[in-house]
């Protein structure tokens, strides 16, 4: 059976490392051999370190794809949506790799950053790295809950994973696009607690739905449900991070289709079109995007014996 990545659909951790690389070298066919060999290091991280809850992610940008893997193509592989509208905008920032690390200690995520980058060096730059945390009790950095409308039990792999009906060749895979929002938080701590809930439609202490929500509220905006709305589309496996300097949402999300991203970032920039965008862009503000597709587990090994000329 196809294995997808465990990262695509884990429960959430209490800590991240998130590594954005350009590959520097037109070594492809060793690129592919190391990426299976980043599967091994997550691999073994997971059974010394059981209580770590350790899960991994390596994605592939959209431009890179064709270099590293020449041959098939994800079904939906496209660069980011850039959408700009007044002064809301998603910018597009490719990036060649994308290695998610998440666990419950700060230090196993830190170790198993250090071997990958250990492994890659001589192959990539390091273009960001974002530490992140979680919140209180998963809360983002303006005091709201985080992803309350993620899919739960099995519809997780069913929301975030590509089946064989979808895409033979890449079952298994998922969809990645990775956004870091910085947040204004002493402009948005200057509203009333009833004015926050305004602007993301749900109460603050049991996200719960406003009496203040309307058609400009962030939970309405930014939903990720089927045109029904009952069934959730991306499974978001963000989290926060800061320091004293700037703080903000390092958001990932993870679909078995490209389109349900799309959609929702449309909602969020041009809104409704009768002027009901996502009022939390008045606070936070996308600064860099970028999207990625993650192969399964058996698509990144098989493809790693693979020369160059038989790909």
């Amino acid at each position: 059976m196809t294995q997808p990545q465990k990262g695509i659909c884990a429960e959430p951790n209490l800590h991240a490392q998130y590594l954005m690389l350009n590959v520097v070298d037109d070594d492809s066919e060793a690129v592919r051999a190391k990426l299976a060999r980043v599967l091994d290091i997550f691999e073994h991280f997971e059974n010394e370190h059981y209580e770590a809850m350790v899960t991994g992610v390596i994605a592939v940008g959209t431009s890179y794809w064709a270099d590293v893997y020449p041959g098939l193509i994800p079904v939906e592989l496209a660069p980011f949506p850039d959408m700009q509208c007044e002064d809301r905008s998603a910018p597009t920032t490719p990036c060649d790799l994308f290695i998610q690390i998440r666990a419950d200690r700060l230090d196993i995520c830190h170790a198993v950053g250090i071997e990958v980058m250990d492994l890659l060096r001589i192959h990539v730059e390091l273009v960001e790295q974002i530490r992140g945390f979680r919140y209180l009790d998963g809360r983002d950095l303006n005091g709201f809950l985080y992803a309350t409308d993620n899919p739960r039990g099995m519809t997780r792999r069913k929301v975030a994973v590509i089946s064989e009906d979808d895409d033979p060749d890449f079952q298994g895979g998922s969809y990645l696009h990775v956004q870091r929002y910085r947040h204004d938080l002493r402009r948005w701590n200057s509203l009333s607690e009833r004015q926050k809930e305004q602007v993301m439609g749900t109460t603050q202490q049991h996200n719960l739905p406003s009496v203040e929500q309307s058609a400009s509220s962030h939970c309405v905006r930014a939903v990720s449900s089927t045109a029904d709305g009952d069934e959730p589309r991306l499974m978001k496996q963000g989290m926060p991070y800061g320091d004293m300097a700037s703080q903000g949402l390092l958001s990932v999300c993870c679909s078995a289709s490209a389109r349900p991203f799309k959609h929702m970032l449309q909602s969020q920039i041009y809104g409704n079109g009768e002027g009901d965008y996502d009022r939390w862009l008045d606070f936070t503000s996308a600064e860099t995007g970028a999207a990625f597709f993650a192969p399964s587990v058996n698509f990144i090994k098989s493809q790693a014996t693979l020369s160059t000329d038989s790909t």
